[in-house]
Formats: C-alpha cells, sequence, structure tokens
C-alpha cells in the first residue's frame, strides 16, 4: 500500500493567509490529528522564518520530535527545506552559499536522528536555475554534503521548474544515487508539461510526489478543478513501477482535516484504479 501523508500545516489553521508555513503555535497537535485520520506520515518543513527555533534544528526539538513520532506512530517521511529557496545555494556569495552547505549538513543529520528519508531541496520560483551557472554553483555545494547523505543514508531530493530532459540532466551531473527528484503535480500543471512525458522522462530518478493542483500559469487550487492531468500522472506512475509517498500540497480550505480527508481519498481512488 502506497503511504500518503501531507505537508506539515495543513491539518490545522492557516498561518496569516500563506499556503504554506511551519505552523508554529499547532505543529504537535498534527500528529495525534494525523494518528486520528488515518494519515500514514508527514512531510516537516524548515523554512527561513526563526529557522534557528525550528524543532529540527537543536538536540532538545529533536527529541521531542522524536518523542511525538514514537507516541503516535505517525513517522516524519521527509523535511521540506523551503529556507533554501530564500537562501539558495547560487547566486550568492560565498559566505552564504557556505551557510547553506552548513545547514544541509545539519538537516541530514536530523533527517536521520529522526527517521526521515530525504531532505527536499526547491529550486523554484526565485531559486530557479534560471542559468548554467546556477546549475554548476549548486551541483558544487551540495555535493560537500553527499558524504555524509552517504553515511546517514538520506536521500537528497530536488523539485525544480526544468523541463523533464534538462532536469534529468542536472541530477546525473551528481554521479550520485542518492540524488534525486521531485514530482509536484501542480507545478507541473501550471508550467505547462505534459505529465505522461515528464514521468517517463524522470523514471526512477523520482523519489517522492507531492499532490496538488494549479491552473495554467496560476496558483493552486482544489484538486480536480485545474490543468493537472491526474488520471495520466496516476497511471503513468503505475507504468514506471513508482512505490513511494503521496504528499498532499494541497489548496487550503477552512475545514483543514476534512477536506484533507476527502482528497486522501481522491488520491486512494486514483490508486485503486491504477495500482491493482
Amino acid at each position: 500500500m502506497h503511504e500518503i501523508g501531507f505537508m506539515q500545516g495543513r491539518l490545522v489553521p492557516q498561518i496569516n493567509g500563506r499556503i504554506q508555513a511551519f505552523p508554529w503555535e499547532r505543529w504537535r497537535d498534527e500528529f495525534a490529528l494525523a494518528r486520528a485520520n488515518g494519515f500514514r506520515s508527514i512531510e516537516f518543513i524548515f523554512d527561513s522564518e526563526r529557522y534557528q527555533e525550528n524543532p529540527l534544528y537543536s538536540p532538545q526539538g529533536r527529541a521531542e520530535l522524536k518523542d511525538l513520532i514514537a507516541t503516535t506512530q505517525v513517522p516524519v517521511s521527509a523535511i521540506c527545506a523551503d529556507h533554501f529557496m530564500d537562501h539558495p545555494f547560487h547566486g550568492v556569495s560565498a559566505d552564504q552559499q557556505q551557510h547553506s552547505v552548513d545547514l544541509l549538513d545539519r538537516l541530514i543529520e536530523a533527517a536521520a536522528e529522526v527517521g526521515a528519508k530525504r531532505v527536499e531541496i526547491p529550486c523554484v520560483d526565485h531559486a530557479s536555475l534560471c542559468t548554467e551557472a546556477d546549475k554548476r554553483q549548486v551541483v558544487t555545494a551540495v555535493s560537500r554534503c553527499l558524504p555524509r547523505a552517504e553515511q546517514r543514508g538520506i536521500e537528497v531530493v530536488f523539485e525544480t521548474s526544468l523541463p523533464p530532459e534538462e532536469f534529468r540532466e542536472f541530477l546525473e551531473r551528481f554521479r550520485h544515487p542518492l540524488v534525486l527528484a521531485n514530482f509536484d503535480s501542480g507545478n507541473s500543471a501550471a508550467l505547462g508539461f505534459e505529465p505522461v512525458h515528464e514521468l517517463s522522462t524522470l523514471g526512477g530518478l523520482i523519489s517522492n510526489i507531492h499532490i496538488k493542483d494549479r491552473v495554467l500559469h496560476g496558483t493552486t487550487v482544489p484538486l480536480g478543478t485545474g490543468n493537472a492531468n491526474f488520471p495520466a500522472i496516476f497511471s503513468t506512475l503505475a507504468k514506471i513501477g513508482y512505490r513511494g509517498p503521496f504528499i498532499l500540497q494541497t489548496a487550503r480550505d477552512p475545514d483543514d482535516v476534512g477536506v484533507a480527508i476527502r482528497y486522501r481519498n481522491l488520491v486512494q481512488s486514483y490508486l485503486a484504479v491504477h495500482f491493482t
């Protein structure tokens, strides 16, 4: 059975109208809510705001996080390091780049300690890889963290806005089996990528899936109301033998838990059709 989890914050109210942010007041509550409502994992957010207060950053915070995981039996599947959208590995000074390298090293250790399988680096929006120099800088910087990732068995997973062939070529520059891809169904739809071609091109390099829907060149919308072609996505994932998690990174709704359950059931219906 495929793991269906959610991006942290989706089971509690939005913060200041933001679609995604670390839920400072309610982050502990989400573990019990996930357990009570049948979600199998949480993708934990590490963003730039108050990052030194994030529980992943300190030994005390990680100890509390491990206690919550043990009590609820809801694991953290990944660390979504949104911090690197504000502090990318490219287009910055050598000191700034080294800060991000050091932080990635720290997050790899944190992931291993709390039982997460991957650390995700979003190279999207203003952190997009727009030039050859951007790609070279990211490969050089992140490669310095790969010995630690290998030692700890943690995947380093990129999300980019690159076309599929270019994305695959970028990943292959690392020449490392732990450097993999995230596929985001909504971002792909917004960029106008054809999902059968994109998923087939990335193939076995796909580590995990973010489930969302977006309109072409536009914003996130409720599942099924945008341009994401979910039948084609799930059919192709079945054909390429995808066995990883599906993480709900969906549009927000005042009924936080209720809409998450509805979206999970929709994903399960696609899995039942295409993965049986």
